[in-house]
């Protein structure tokens, strides 16, 4: 009798489908997500032919989960999210309160119990980081404003969908799931119990775990291995998960959540990402195959209005709802426009979510059917959606007083004071960008004493700035209008900071057009950007590689060059 492959069959049917379908998916312009649901869909129950093992590619899935959370926490960054808090943060909770309520309306609309419908309206609440991610780096968003917002967007509903993971189990027999908390107590006792576990787990991890994981990575890179290097990194992941779900009740999800971000305090966090990365794609592959399995397309025809409901809350109500209220925070339509395509999708959280309401008993696979048949077909429309955000804006802006004035309102922080000091008005440097490189170049001109003007597009940046007595103004270099409001006419010199590729040339048009004399410096991230920009002798180029080699260089002629000779 032979021995038993299920595992083997199993994993080679689902790399093997997901790379055909996730190609397919590409070269369709649509994420290769797709395409691993697709691949679970066919070799699952649903559908007729092969049928690979569900049992083993749900265990297979949970580590999937791990490792995807594991790169989530590797990935999350508190500054990136203060950076834009006052948007993100209310912005985010708001949007995921009416997209609950939203789908809990619809849940109870069909006749579903209350504990469905939350956890219906839950999964449609939250979009997908990684399609996100990918869909502004295809478009050369994700190091603008408008990108920083999104993303930060999405961290906060990362977060709060982490806390509606460890809150769901002890609530789980309130709302008429199958894991009531042990005992007959009260259900604050449940809640109480969980929230300390986690706690503990956390103060465990910050006070023991903060220290401990650098220390070993240092010991195991010290080996010069590279292979214990990423299997350390690999067993941090998934023995934290398991250590926390078997000692402290916590979910793998959190537990690997917060094993990534306390390796993240590590100065291994950049080489720990990169070297666990194929292994956190191979099995997050898996996990997306196995939620396919779980996936009958059936409901596609046995009830194809409830799709329609539910593709219409993710695509129609959440975007709607995240464009009003970014609107509402005075933000311009470009910005609001942007967030509301960024959340026209579901995806990993939702699926996270609505597997613990099967394993709870809170949820069906009719709804789970639901909630997948949506994440297909949102994330397969996402990039039209992103494709209409300017072409919308312009239409609109051509047929709306209301929108032209929603895209040019006042924005407080737009222009100097009138108290600003004349030295920051006359032969002044325009420092374009306030990051890493931007506040370094900012901190070196305060030293000596040389007058400079900020534009940025962060507003809480800006407003930052003005308190410490800096001028700063809120907008897009590349507008004529933000460069007048620098005063860059009487600048010295125009520094751009900021790693924006798209419109370096751009800016440096229009400052030149309001001032022919002044002097151009500007940074690239490639070598081919700067020898374009060098030709066409838009200003002083510098390339991040070229400069640390020539930097390099010097000290070693330094350290080598003969002494001078004495007389």
């Amino acid at each position: 009798m032979p021995h038993d492959i299920s595992l083997i069959t199993t994993v080679a049917a689902a790399f093997g489908f997901a790379l055909i379908l996730g190609f397919v998916a590409e070269r369709l312009k649509t994420p290769a997500l797709v395409g691993y649901l697709v691949a679970g869909i066919l070799i699952g129950p649903a559908t007729p032919g092969f049928v690979a093992d569900l049992s083993t590619a749900s265990q297979l899935s949970e580590i999937g989960v791990m490792l995807l959370m594991f790169g989530v926490g590797l990935h999350f960054s508190i500054d990136d999210l203060l950076s834009v808090k006052r948007i993100a943060l209310p912005g985010a909770v708001v949007q995921m309160s009416l997209a609950t309520l939203l789908g809990m309306a619809i849940g109870q609309w069909w006749g579903w119990a209350i504990g469905p419908s939350l956890i219906f309206g839950l999964s449609l609440s939250c979009a997908s980081t990684v399609v996100l991610l990918k869909a502004l780096e295809a478009r050369g968003l994700l190091t603008t404003m408008n990108g920083r917002i999104a993303v930060g967007w999405l961290v906060v509903e990362d977060l709060a969908t982490v806390l509606i993971l460890v809150l769901l189990p002890p609530l789980a027999g309130v709302l008429g799931g199958n894991a009531a908390a042990e005992g007959s107590g009260p259900l604050w006792q449940a809640i109480g119990k969980t929230l300390l576990e986690v706690a503990a787990f956390i103060a465990l991890m910050l006070i023991v775990g903060r220290r401990a994981l650098p220390w070993l990575l240092w010991q195991v890179a010290r080996t010069g291995s590279r292979e214990l290097f990423t299997l350390a990194v690999i067993t941090a992941a998934i023995s934290i998960a398991y250590g926390a779900a078997q000692l402290f009740s916590v979910s793998f999800a959190l537990g690997a959540f917060f094993a990534g971000t306390v390796m993240r305090n590590s100065e291994f966090s950049h080489r720990a990402a990169e070297e666990s990365l194929p292994l956190r794609d191979a099995f997050s592959v898996l996990f997306f195959v196995a939620v396919g399995m779980l996936f009958d397309p059936a409901i596609l025809v046995e009830q194809p209005w409830q799709v329609v409901a539910v593709v219409a809350i993710i695509i129609i109500g959440k975007s709607l709802a995240a464009l009003a209220l970014v609107l509402a925070l005075r933000y311009p339509l470009n910005t609001a426009l942007t967030v509301a395509a960024s959340l026209a999708q579901i995806g990993e959280f939702s699926f996270i979510l609505a597997g613990l309401g099967l394993s709870l008993g809170l949820f069906s696979s009719e709804g789970m059917s639901l909630v997948l048949a949506g994440a297909l077909i949102s994330i397969a429309l996402n990039p039209l959606v992103f494709a209409a955000v300017e072409p919308l804006r312009r239409w609109t802006l051509r047929h709306s007083a209301q929108a032209q004035r929603l895209e040019d309102r006042d924005e407080p922080y737009a222009q100097l004071p009138l108290s600003t000091d004349r030295k920051y008005l006359e032969g002044q440097v325009v420092l374009v960008g306030y990051g890493r490189v931007g506040q370094r170049i900012a901190s070196s001109m305060k030293a000596q004493g040389i007058p400079y003007v900020v534009v940025e597009q962060n507003r809480e940046q800006v407003e930052a700035l003005r308190r410490e007595g800096i001028a700063a103004v809120v907008g897009n270099a590349a507008e004529p209008a933000v460069l007048i409001q620098a005063h860059i006419a009487h600048a010295a010199m125009l520094v751009i900071a900021a790693p924006d590729a798209i419109n370096i040339r751009q800016m440096a048009d229009c400052a030149r057009t309001l001032n022919p004399s002044v002097e151009i410096v500007l940074r690239t991230h490639s070598d081919d950007d700067s020898e374009l920009l060098r030709k066409d002798g838009i200003g002083t180029v510098f390339f991040g590689e070229e400069e640390l080699a020539i930097g390099m260089t010097r000290h070693i002629l330094q350290r080598f060059s003969p002494p001078p000779a004495t007389g």
